[in-house]
């Protein structure tokens, strides 16, 4: 196994300490392991049942924390059903735990003993709990608005958080410094992170049994979960056992839409945008690190970009709710993206509907799934449910 970067193709050893290329760019895994339906290992409830199709790690270093193989529930929102798959009960309370197991599991393959990241929140809450239980000293680059509930969850797993005053980008600045000194364990960064993230798409093939969706939502910030979904999904096409790959859309806040820009105006670098503010503190992302991997994924699948305001985000954290589910803003924003769809996209590329038929005849309802990536306990202060 190598790292390979995306730009100019140069290959460096897993060993590195490198977190991109000299030229600037992002590294991915220059082999993946293929998919193979007979090496799923039955007897694993958590994604690690996919530990043949996952970077070779020795079993002994494997940091588990029962993450994956979250649950499908059916739900819905302004006329359209779709299936929620429940992200918001991975061990620390967010989709993050997905990359973060075998990002960390790799650290302790390589002997690390401490590493830095930057985070608004939920990566970081994640990285301290798996460091944590790998015994890897942990510190935090955060901004000094994010989440009191979650800087209080990385405290408890121990981790040195270090504030850092002003936009999100400011952290990331700081803790790139930082990483002259010390490994950064970055879950944009890190190729490691999409090879867990891809396992949502396993496990929806499995869960669906043996489908895909036509369509998937995701709010989108870096893209890591929309990325890696991309590559599950593109591993099951190689592998035969799906026909087509689901329409990929990514759903931004309004006040924060680089990739929406991009998408709309076809432009070939990422526009400088204001910092705008947004309750889905997640995904207020000026300057997306994977922008390319995102819009190619989006285009290549018939997927397309949509924003959502303040008002629609918060009901749409309303409406799930009413349903059960108690989801952060940032996880809101992909149902919120809903309504978004018709009449100006399609959701599955095809002209199908959550409610609509296939278009073709079968009268065949379209499958729409949506990861709500984050618990609403991670953010309560966010959202005034007083006049529900």
């Amino acid at each position: 196994m190598d790292f390979r970067c995306t730009d100019c193709d140069q290959v460096f050893s897993v060993t590195t300490r490198l977190w991109r290329c000299e030229c600037g760019g992002v590294l991915e895994l220059s082999q993946r392991p293929r998919f193979d339906k007979d090496k799923i290992d039955p007897k694993a409830s958590a994604l690690w049942r996919y530990r043949a199709m996952l970077p070779a790690i020795r079993p002994e270093n494997i940091i588990s924390l029962g993450e994956g193989w979250t649950p499908i529930v059916s739900a819905h929102a302004y006329g359209i059903s779709f299936l929620a798959k429940l992200e918001f009960l991975a061990p620390t309370g967010s989709f993050k735990d997905r990359g973060t197991t075998v990002l960390v599991s790799f650290l302790k393959e390589l002997g690390v003993q401490a590493v830095v990241e930057d985070s608004s929140g939920n990566a970081a809450a994640s990285l301290a709990a798996y460091c944590a239980r790998a015994g890897i000293h942990c510190k935090i680059f955060v901004p000094a608005s994010a989440s009191p509930a979650k800087l209080a969850q990385m405290r408890a797993y121990g981790a040195e958080l270090i504030p850092v005053e002003g936009p999100r980008e400011n952290a990331s600045l700081a803790v790139q410094q930082a990483a002259q000194g010390s490994y950064y364990a970055s879950h944009v960064y890190s190729p490691l992170i999409l090879e867990g993230t891809k396992t949502l798409a396993y496990e929806l093939w499995e869960q669906l049994g043996g489908r895909a969706p036509d369509a998937m939502l995701f709010p989108t910030g870096h893209g890591t979960l929309l990325v890696g979904a991309y590559y599950g999904f593109r591993d099951l096409l190689e592998a035969g056992l799906i026909e087509k790959i689901p329409a990929l859309h990514a759903v931004q806040a309004e006040a924060c839409a680089p990739l929406y820009r991009i998408y709309k105006e076809n432009l070939t670098e990422l526009p400088d945008l204001p910092h705008g503010e947004t309750m889905a503190e997640g995904i207020r992302i000026r300057r997306p690190v994977r922008w390319r991997a995102i819009i190619r994924a989006i285009r290549e699948t018939g997927g397309s970009v949509v924003t959502v305001s303040e008002s629609e985000i918060l009901a749409a954290q309303r409406e799930l709710a009413h349903q059960g589910l108690y989801v952060e803003p940032t996880a809101a924003v992909a149902v919120a993206g809903l309504q978004k769809m018709r009449p100006h996209h399609t959701l599955t590329g095809r002209g199908e509907w959550g409610e609509g038929g296939t278009g073709e005849g079968s009268g065949e309802r379209s499958l729409i799934a949506v990861p709500l990536t984050g618990i609403g306990l991670k953010a309560p202060s966010q959202s005034d449910f007083s006049d529900f």
